[in-house]
Formats: structure tokens, sequence, C-alpha cells
């Protein structure tokens, strides 16, 4: 049985670089994957799951490299101004976007070329100290008590500013809205009670979620995803809040050739057949989520405008 399952693998392997090959195209030296954050968060540790897997059904090499800061404009600058040859790639969320309706870049999502969707995050949902508040009801009977007192960690400008700012307008309530700095850097803030809520990607929260020390008030969703089946959305709850997951996508050099972007589809799909990259993702807490590049391009322009129609909205 062993051999048998050995051999049908080596078939697949063999099957999906010939698909790849029908494309013309195939990577000649090795792929940049350019995270626009740093080592060990859902961003990376998903981009390395590719980069494994990736090789293992070509025999290409995939190095991830992590240039963290300026909202990501950093790593963004870098995928722009490569050769577009299919060598270098950015990786990531939401984050080209966001970084233009702040103002931080003059350029989004249209300035790549899109490739295909791996992998989704559900969006950030928000936390708080259940020694301090029990649920959304009582998060929010608080914050009208205490308007503009209540701490909400974020990152000014940032993908949950946004999400902050569409929350309380909502909820009708007003927070204190605090740059509080890295993902641990809010969590020390909420442990010690200096943080009254914080938006946070599930991977990041899912401990202390188990331990008790930390309350999800809800996801902004449309309806709950089995990684947090647990979470209530807000809609369930009577607040009409839906905010646009975290859809991990490539983005090449807007020149890059269409051979490229098919070879990349072609190869996100093959791993989606298999398994082990599938749990592999699941491993990170994450869903695995294949896209073709059109239909991510789609949900780039939907998202932008969302973004953009809240940051409109807020704008003084």
């Amino acid at each position: 049985m062993k051999k048998a399952l050995l051999a049908l693998a080596a078939v697949l392997v063999l099957v999906s670089c010939a698909f790849a090959a029908e494309t013309s195209w195939k990577p000649t030296t090795t792929v940049s994957i350019i995270v626009p954050a740093g080592a060990g968060g859902n961003t990376d540790l998903s981009a390395r799951v590719f980069a494994q897997y990736a090789k293992e059904l070509s025999g290409c090499d995939f190095i991830v490299v992590n240039a963290n800061g300026a909202a990501g404009s950093i790593a963004a600058d870098q995928v722009r101004s490569a050769a577009p040859d299919g060598h270098t790639f950015l990786y990531g969320h939401n984050l080209v976007n966001v970084a233009n309706v702040a103002g931080i870049t003059d350029y989004n999502y249209t300035a790549f070329k899109l490739g295909p969707t791996f992998a989704k995050d559900p969006a950030q949902q928000l936390y708080v100290n259940p020694k301090k508040y029990k649920n959304l009801e009582e998060f929010i009977k608080a914050a009208k008590e205490k308007p503009g007192e209540l701490v909400a960690c974020t990152e000014v400008g940032a993908y949950t500013y946004y999400e902050i700012l569409k929350f309380q307008d909502l909820a009708g309530i007003q927070l204190d809205l605090v740059d509080y700095g890295s993902n641990s850097d809010k969590i020390v803030g909420m442990l010690s009670g200096q943080v009254d809520m914080m938006p946070g990607a599930y991977i990041n929260c899912k401990d202390y979620l188990e331990s008790g020390q930390f309350t999800a008030l809800g996801v902004p969703s449309a309806e709950r995803y089995d990684l947090i089946k647990d979470i209530p959305t807000f809609r369930e709850q009577g607040i009409d809040l839906v905010y646009p997951d975290c859809d991990f996508s490539f983005y090449f050099p807007k020149e890059t050739p269409e051979a490229v972007i098919a070879w990349y589809e072609n190869i996100v799909q093959e791993m989606m057949k298999n398994p082990e990259c599938l749990e592999a993702i699941r491993k990170v807490e994450m869903m695995p989520f294949y896209l073709s590049a059109e239909d991510s391009e789609k949900h780039d322009a939907e998202y932008f405008a969302t973004f953009k129609a809240i940051a409109d909205q807020f704008a003084e």
C-alpha cells in the first residue's frame, strides 16, 4: 500500500509539472516571495506553506523575503520595481489598497498584475478582556457611558483602522483609537487592562481565547466560518458590520506576461488537491481558498471600493 501511494504521489507531481509546462513558462531561478510582514505571523507562515509545496510540485526554489514596514509599501515598492519575469511577487492581503486610501501611497492594486489567491483569513475579530466586559452588549453600554474614553488599539490608516471606524458608526459609540504598536504590544495592553478592545487575527488570539483571557465580541463577516465557528458574527448580534476578509493573493509587476500568471494559477490549483497542503494551511489558522487571477482582481476592486467608501465617510 505504501509503495502504491508513493507511486501515485509521483504521478501527481509529474502530471502537475506537465500541466504547468503547457503555459510555456516555468521559473528558471529562485522565486522571491516578498511578504509585507515580519516572520511568524500568518502572512509569513502561509507564504512558507506555498513555497514548500510549490517546490515539491515543480522542483523550483522559492524563498520568503520579509519586508515589513510603512503599511506594506516597502514590500510593494520592491515588487513594483522588480523585473516582470515571474521570479518576484508580493504575497499578502488588502495592504496595497488600504495604504492608497490612507494616503501613504499613490497606487493601489491596479499598479500590479494580479495572480491567484491562495488562502483566506476571516476579517479580523474584535476582542476584549472578559474581566472588564463579558460580551458585546456590555462593551457597547460601557462605551456609551464614557464616550471617547475606552481605548481601542489599531494602526492609524491600516486595515483595522477602517474596520473600527465602521464598527463605531454602526454601534453608535465613540472610542479612543490609539496606535499601539505590534500585535504583541496590543496583547500586553489587553492583558494588563490598559486597552479595552483590540482587533486581531485568530492565529494571534486563539490561545488567549481558549484560556479565557480574551472574549471575542464578534466577527465582521456575513456568516460564520468553520475556522471560527464558535464566534458569533456582528450581524447575528444586531450590528450589520461586514468587512473585507483577508484574501491572500499574489501581486506581480504590472507587465508580467499571462503565461507566468497561468503557471501560478495551475500550481495553486494543484495544491488545492493535496490534502497535506490543505492541512498545512489550516495549521496556521487560515482557510485554503483559491481564486483565479481574474477573480482575485475583482475581489481587490470590491475591497478597494469598500475601504475608500469608509475613508470618505469619515474624512474630516
